[in-house]
């Protein structure tokens, strides 16, 4: 076996590529969360641009949205801690867990964000609010500055640390697809399967 074909088989095996689908509700999460990843980081980084109206508008989307993101994610890992909805790994040692490391950092990084992003909100002496249907008051009052633009560096950096490991997720995917020709683009990406041949 050449290096070429051992790199291509690691990277497959890597994915767990069992040749199993992800059910309905677990594609649904991983969309809605991708999605709403990539508005909360547009919103985030473009405000600035606009008058000071439309700032306020597009941070109390992001804050709403924020709720919807967080709600999202609680629920793909209650998902995915339910029995039945594991994809289990074909194999063992440094190709496994190096996947399961991105995934699970992937995971981490989503709740620390949402916890950040809760933090923030409250220490500004504000309730987070969710389309004006509710808002969740904080358990404190507000901080002092410092410590507020700890809170917003902190979210700031760990926006920008998720949209590069999830966009190394996805290139992987899609050498997975357009490389490898195997499953793992589909299993999560049901147009994929078309076009996908045993590998």
């Amino acid at each position: 076996m050449d290096d070429r074909t051992a790199f291509d088989t690691a990277t497959r095996i890597a994915a767990g590529d069992d040749k199993t689908n992800y059910d309905n509700v677990a594609i649904f999460l991983h969309w809605a969360t991708a999605l709403l990843v990539i508005v909360q980081f547009v919103l985030a980084i473009t405000w600035d641009y606009f008058p000071n109206a439309t700032q306020e508008s597009m941070q109390s989307l992001h804050i709403s949205l924020g709720v919807l993101l967080t709600a999202v994610v609680v629920a793909r890992v209650v998902w995915r801690l339910m029995p039945g909805h594991q994809r289990p790994a074909i194999v063992s040692g440094w190709v496994e867990l190096a996947s399961k490391t991105v995934h699970y950092l992937l995971y981490a990084l989503l709740v620390a964000q949402a916890g950040l992003g809760f933090a923030f909100r409250w220490s500004q002496g504000h309730p987070v609010g969710f389309f004006g249907l509710f808002a969740i008051p904080g358990p404190y009052g507000e901080l002092a500055r410092p410590t507020r633009h700890t809170l917003h560096a902190f979210h700031e950096y760990i926006g920008w640390t998720i949209i590069v490991v999830a966009f190394g997720h996805a290139l992987a995917a899609l050498y997975h697809h357009y490389r490898l020709h195997d499953r793992v683009l589909g299993r999560m990406f049901p147009p994929a399967r078309r076009s996908e041949r045993a590998a």
